[in-house]
């Protein structure tokens, strides 16, 4: 089973690449919705809407952790225009405090991942990793309407 979930981590990561070197805006745009559908799967359990899980919980923080592996390349110079971004351009200004927020993102969300165990723990983790988000977005995404 490990072996499975090992070569599909890799074959995604393998897709990640090309689609960022011939699209960075529709990586990245894809990057972030897969973590927004694993936020609402959650935000659900936590809710009581669906089940706890642990093994989705663990899916939760892996697929964070992932964030800055997958996203390192996604903000080239040459992508600060184009398609629909809603990055700011804060990014390329201030770029290493922003691959700086990928890194911590990615480094608390696969610090939590070991720590979860039950509903409780994977709420106490999931707030202190959450707060990474509020970071990056507040000061990096234009906000939605």
């Amino acid at each position: 089973m490990k072996r499975l979930v090992l070569a599909a981590a890799f074959a995604t990561l393998g897709i990640t690449a090309v689609v960022a070197q011939s699209d960075p805006i529709a990586a990245r745009k894809a990057l972030m919705k897969e973590n927004g559908n694993q936020s609402r799967t959650a935000r659900e359990m936590i809710e009581g809407k669906q089940p706890f899980n642990l093994v989705a919980a663990k899916k939760v923080l892996a697929t964070f952790a992932e964030t800055a592996d997958k996203g390192k390349n996604l903000w080239p110079d040459s992508s600060k225009t184009g398609g629909e971004t809603a990055s700011l351009p804060a990014v390329w200004e201030n770029k290493a405090d922003f691959d700086a927020k990928l890194v911590k993102f990615s480094a608390d969300a696969k610090a939590a991942e070991g720590k979860v165990t039950d509903l409780d723990s994977f709420k106490a983790q999931l707030g202190d990793v959450g707060k990474n988000c509020g970071g990056c977005h507040n000061t990096y995404r234009k906000k939605q309407s």
